[in-house]
């Protein structure tokens, strides 16, 4: 029998992506149909490469494309083409860069910079192109849990990021000594950030996580009028003093118009080696009753691990150190719901996802 095109389109049109919950024909997914001899091929192209039910949805479609009558052999490819905000490769603004994610915490000591590390080597690893920009001034800490020595290049009067470990690395511990005080006032921070976003050669990247200051001060205020943020990621741990100022800083975003793609509760939970049984060393639930409370995703629970003090200290990132371990895992799935992620603020109707 004669197998046409449309029919395979007709047959796809049943599956369906399930955080979406359209086909993915009408999502524009499907590509490149071939049909020789009973055989089909087609390539399914994804938003992104970090889509916790790719194996699902290839599956599920050589099933249904292989149920049709003539068809002999089924040959799917998965792709991704990361999507982000419109007209990026014409934006004044980190040109090339299709979304821009903050991780930020509304205080000090949850472990702010190591999730933020950890997220961006999660998202390099699935295929993604990542840029990491420690915007932390007074106390920059990426470049010590990254093991990063050397300093960033200029070329034709633009900086070039680090590269390490797949990730374009740019912070201000490269460009001061490790025992060098930063005394600037509010407009001198606000410099250097406009110059790390206007005179980084970042090139084209899927992701550029940036890791924000504790606090709602000048720099917060600065990145959210100047980037156009995709989403911002919340870190909090379970304590309540923790998730109060977790409160302050979606409310921060809120008014600048920047969405929240929902909070990381840190610390979360130790699994003991003996017994394998979870203990909730400082609280339980802490996140997951405020995310309830503000209607956002909890995005990951982050258990508490020996190693990610060593790693961080040792430059040697748990997700690098320990790829298995149940903190990396928690990562990975970190990762997948970041990319997975659909906000838009009221305004600018920036998208991860569609």
């Amino acid at each position: 029998m004669n197998i046409t095109e449309s029919a395979v389109l007709e047959a796809l049109k049943t599956v369906k992506d399930p955080d979406l919950g359209r086909d993915i024909v009408s999502l524009g997914f499907v590509k490149n149909i071939q049909i020789r001899n009973g055989q089909v091929k087609f390539d399914i192209e994804l938003t992104t490469p970090a889509c916790p039910v790719r194996e699902q949805l290839k599956e599920e479609s050589r099933l249904k494309v292989s149920q049709l009558p003539g068809v002999s052999d089924v040959q799917v490819t998965m792709s991704s083409q990361v999507r982000g905000r419109a007209n990026f490769e014409q934006a004044k603004v980190l040109p090339g860069v299709r979304n821009v994610i903050a991780v930020a915490s509304g205080k000090g000591g949850v472990g702010k910079s190591t999730v933020t590390a950890n997220l961006a080597l999660a998202l390099a690893k699935t295929g993604a192109k990542v840029g990491l920009l420690d915007c932390d001034i007074y106390g920059p800490s990426i470049p010590m849990m990254l093991s990063i020595t050397e300093r960033p290049t200029v070329i034709d009067e633009k900086v070039v990021p680090v590269e390490k470990w797949g990730l374009k690395i740019l912070s201000m511990g490269m460009l001061a000594t490790e025992d060098t005080p930063i005394i600037w006032r509010g407009p001198m921070v606000a410099g250097i950030l406009q110059q790390f976003l206007f005179q980084v050669e970042w090139g084209n990247l899927d992701y550029l996580v940036m890791d924000l200051p504790p606090g709602t001060g000048d720099a917060q205020l600065t990145l959210a009028q100047m980037v156009p943020i995709s989403g911002a990621v919340i870190v909090t741990t379970p304590q309540d003093v923790a998730l109060l100022d977790a409160r302050r800083g979606l409310k921060m975003f809120q008014q600048v118009n920047v969405p929240v793609l929902g909070l990381v509760e840190n610390m979360s939970y130790f699994v003991c080696d003996q017994c394998q049984k979870k203990h909730a060393i400082f609280k339980s639930k802490g996140g997951e009753g405020v995310a309830k409370e503000l209607n956002l995703p909890l995005l990951a629970e982050i258990p508490i691990d020996p190693d990610v003090v060593k790693g961080g200290d040792a430059g040697n990132p748990i997700f690098i150190a320990h790829p298995e371990s149940k903190v990396a895992l928690a990562y990975a799935d970190l990762a997948c719901a970041v990319a997975s992620s659909k906000k838009e603020a009221s305004e600018s109707k920036l998208h991860l996802k569609w």
